[in-house]
């Protein structure tokens, strides 16, 4: 990792401000998709997987008049265990006294530098291994999830399929209905509850600035007044469903055929429970239970730094943590849209 720091020619008398013009990155809100917000610092150092156990019961009961002792049913408990592997991703960097001072006619502080470029580069990785796994094939990732619901944007009542073209209504409607199957797939209607739209801001940004619902012959809510995001937003409101929207650019072209991708998640379910004595559900009540629908896990919260002086008086920095990739638990509760942007 080098400092490309060249001597420079200024002009006497001249000012030089003090700041820089760094470079940006898309501070990416894939992470929002698991319950936290974050990975699980759980991973002791060397686990090679990570294990999630797995309780399934199915109920049955006689009914009648008169007593059946000889042929009453049981209750049948099926347990397994799935799994996920863990991977070390680690970035290094090594200077000298010469980079430093060199780094320091420009102003910069190299270690630190160095230090934030490498926990960059471990950090868009993670981003990758959340969305795409590190092994696809193995299902992991988000948008490998086995299981998971994955629907191509459907044309509109005039037949336009593009994100540019389609009726701003209808999309909004469109992806309330998505996210109402998802609160049915898991039990989750009549419950406050937390979703969250991830896609790339070209696509998402469309639906927050331009798409603002048309006037119609009848009333639309959000009709001449609210974008696709704000008529969203709005009804999920009135149902008592927080609905976030999350940007990341590496979603452009993830999708079917080349398409936009679109995740729809709801990080975490509660236990469904309407009355308290009665409960239909009352199994869930069995302890511990997860309520996130996705997780990563990884064996520290910062990369660990392990400084190492080499010869000629250079340091060696080395940066490393262990993580799982994305590992969506709860299938049911991830929908994944591929959108066309434009012809």
């Amino acid at each position: 990792m080098p400092a490309i720091t060249p001597a420079y020619q200024i002009v006497n008398p001249s000012y030089i401000m003090p700041e820089m013009i760094l470079s940006y990155q898309q501070a990416s809100g894939a992470f929002s998709v698991m319950a936290s917000g974050n990975p699980l610092v759980r991973l002791a150092d060397g686990d090679q997987y990570a294990c999630m156990k797995r309780l399934d019961i199915r109920t049955q009961v006689t009914s009648s008049q008169s007593g059946n002792a000889n042929q009453l049913p049981s209750v049948a408990l099926e347990t397994r265990m799935v799994s996920t592997p863990t991977y070390m991703f680690r970035a290094r960097a090594i200077y000298d006294h010469h980079d430093m001072a060199a780094a320091g006619n420009w102003g910069i502080a190299l270690p630190e530098a160095q230090r934030l470029g490498t926990r960059q580069a471990i950090f868009q990785q993670m981003r990758n291994a959340l969305l795409y796994g590190m092994n696809p094939a193995g299902g992991e990732g988000v948008l490998n999830t086995n299981g998971a619901t994955t629907i191509s944007l459907p044309a509109d009542s005039r037949g336009n399929t593009t994100v540019l073209t389609y009726d701003h209504g209808e999309m909004a409607v469109f992806l309330l209905a998505q996210i109402q199957a998802i609160r049915t797939r898991t039990m989750q209607m009549g419950r406050a509850s937390r979703m969250v739209i991830l896609g790339p801001q070209r696509t998402l940004g469309t639906m927050e600035m331009q798409q603002i619902v048309q006037l119609t012959s009848y009333q639309r809510p959000g009709g001449g007044t609210s974008t696709v995001k704000g008529t969203v937003n709005g009804v999920g409101d009135d149902a008592d469903c927080e609905i976030e929207w999350g940007y990341d650019d590496t979603l452009i072209g993830a999708g079917a055929n080349g398409t936009d991708a679109i995740v729809i998640a709801m990080p975490e379910v509660e236990r469904p429970e309407v009355n308290a004595k009665i409960n239909t559900n009352e199994f869930a009540r069995l302890s511990p239970s997860l309520e996130a629908t996705s997780l990563m896990l990884c064996d520290m919260a910062a990369p660990r730094e392990i400084p190492t002086p080499i010869a000629g008086g250079a340091i060696d920095v080395l940066s490393e943590l262990r993580s799982t990739s994305g590992w969506v638990l709860r299938p049911e509760a991830l929908t994944i849209i591929s959108m066309k942007y434009s012809d």
